[in-house]
């Protein structure tokens, strides 16, 4: 039973942590003791490959695939667990790793976070892993996850509460349909038009105009478009766009290739519909030399290493003066959930990867009536199937 010492203890650092969006480890860590040994806990990482089925072979301008690699990673400390995950689509590989390259990396922290003895030194832990290796951008992404979520846990409040934000300001999440034949798209679209309030549609595949008139022909909901840098002429990349603002679209992602930035810069000065960067867009870094040439940044844990460089990029974006979108790859509920505790700070999420898989290990933020719903448990937010 909880004494009221220990209860006024609690509520109290909960309270300083929650208005300052940012744990002290010296407060906490005097209370990170084994009251049995007097000695301080350690963090154990533990990880194992995980290969995700997808419903629907998954289509984009330059591939299919349906299957996505996956490595799933667990840090236990003072008998508590925090989940994380590194998903890594094929054609991200160098950017995000393999499955081979991200295990040889966990297997470099593993025998390496144990000498961290306070997980809430955030900054610190993860700074640390960050200079281990270039890359592995996912691995690093499962480890910060694991992470937050375990701190989260031991805190008892969700991400979004200790960031300060409002659970009732999340965003409807876009469901993507891949490039397709239009039976296909006509199928997919009429399975999932009644439950999702704006659709997501992958182009560049040289059928655009079919793809869309195919889902008009279903649905008259908003839709958010991604070119996937499948356009390579500006002036009909323009054209294309202010077809597409016609028919009922209300965003675009990477309409050109991530090098032809003068190019982009010159079709968002012109275009009818905001301009979204993706590919264009990694890590926090990148985000100074975008402004101007987008219209906002699409931020995914898997690239920029997690939660708390997702963080930062959102803060700065928004002292720029860009909008922002919450993105993922195919990915657990894990990965969903951790994303999602950003959702009520963006623009736009698309946040539909769990809805992709068909053997999700996790129950984390649903979907109700088409609107990211957070659960109010601690940490990500996940249970355990």
């Amino acid at each position: 039973m909880q004494t009221r010492r220990n209860f006024l203890k609690t509520a109290a650092l909960a309270t300083f942590c929650l208005g300052t969006g940012f744990p002290s480890s010296h407060a906490i860590s005097r209370y990170n003791v084994n009251t049995k040994t007097g000695a301080a806990p350690r963090m154990r990482l533990r990880f194992f490959p995980y290969e995700l089925k997808l419903r629907h072979v998954f289509t984009v301008a330059t591939y299919s695939r349906s299957t996505t690699p996956d490595v799933q990673v667990e840090i236990d400390y003072d008998g508590i667990t925090g989940y994380g995950e590194a998903a890594m689509p094929p054609y991200l590989q160098k950017e995000l790793g393999t499955v081979e390259s991200i295990t040889a990396f966990l297997r470099q922290v593993q025998g390496k976070i144990g000498d961290f003895s306070d997980p809430f030194q955030l900054e610190d832990i993860l700074a640390y892993i960050d200079r281990l290796s270039e890359g592995n951008a996912a691995a690093k992404a499962a480890i910060d996850i694991a992470l937050h979520d375990l701190v989260g846990k031991l805190l008892g409040a969700p991400w979004f509460r200790i960031w300060g934000l409002d659970k009732e300001k999340t965003p409807s999440t876009t469901y993507t349909i891949g490039i397709d034949t239009p039976d296909m798209v006509r199928r997919k679209t009429e399975e999932c038009a009644d439950r999702f309030n704006i659709l997501k549609v992958k182009l560049g595949g040289g059928n655009d105009r079919e793809m869309i008139e195919t889902i008009r022909s279903v649905t008259t909901l908003p839709i958010a478009v991604d070119a996937n840098q499948g356009w390579t002429d500006r002036r009909r990349a323009l054209d294309e766009i202010c077809w597409l603002k016609e028919q009922g679209i209300v965003m675009v992602e990477q309409p050109m290739p991530k090098e032809r930035l003068d190019d982009i810069a010159w079709i968002t000065q012109q275009s009818p519909l905001p301009i979204f960067a993706d590919e264009s867009v990694q890590r926090l870094k990148d985000i100074p030399g975008l402004k101007g040439a987008f219209t906002g940044i699409n931020i995914k844990l898997m690239k920029c290493t997690g939660m708390r460089e997702a963080w930062k990029m959102l803060t700065l974006a928004r002292a720029l003066d860009m909008k922002v979108m919450l993105g993922c790859m195919t990915e657990t509920s894990c990965a969903i959930s951790a994303a999602a505790q950003l959702s009520p700070a963006v623009d736009f999420a698309d946040l539909d990867g769990s809805l992709l898989i068909a053997n999700d290990r996790f129950w984390g933020m649903t979907v109700v009536d088409g609107k990211i719903t957070l659960p109010d448990r601690p940490g990500i937010g996940v249970e355990l199937l």
